[in-house]
């Protein structure tokens, strides 16, 4: 089955780290540009960080800067997002998207939830 399967999250408490992975099955990640979102409740979905296919560039939004990094594997065909100085607002569900370079083809995860709390 064509999927992508997000880990690493959990619950930990305000200036702590998780690492959140994410795995294609049955999907080859290394030919897309892949990104982390995510979706507080109540809240829309919001973009947190994107790479490119190669891995030369990267892009967050400016509520992550400084403390999230993501990064890829492409021989492990995952991507990878470190998050350092959590911070109760980043509590949300996160999930993984493959974007196509060339279509509009997207791929999503079921995504997997953090929560910062002391």
């Amino acid at each position: 089955q064509v999927q992508l399967v997000e880990s690493g999250g959990g619950y930990v408490e305000p200036g702590g780290s998780l690492r959140l992975s994410c795995v294609g099955n049955d999907f080859t990640v290394r030919d897309y540009a892949m990104s982390w979102y995510r979706q507080a409740p109540g809240k829309e979905r919001d973009l947190v960080a994107a790479i490119i296919d190669t891995g030369n560039s990267t892009n967050y939004d400016d509520s992550v800067k400084g403390r999230f990094t993501i990064s890829r594997d492409n021989a492990k065909n995952s991507v990878y997002l470190q998050m350092n100085s959590l911070k109760p607002e980043d509590t949300a569900q996160y999930y993984c998207q493959a974007a196509s370079l060339y279509t509009t083809y997207k791929l999503w995860g079921r995504g997997t939830l953090v929560v910062v709390s002391s």
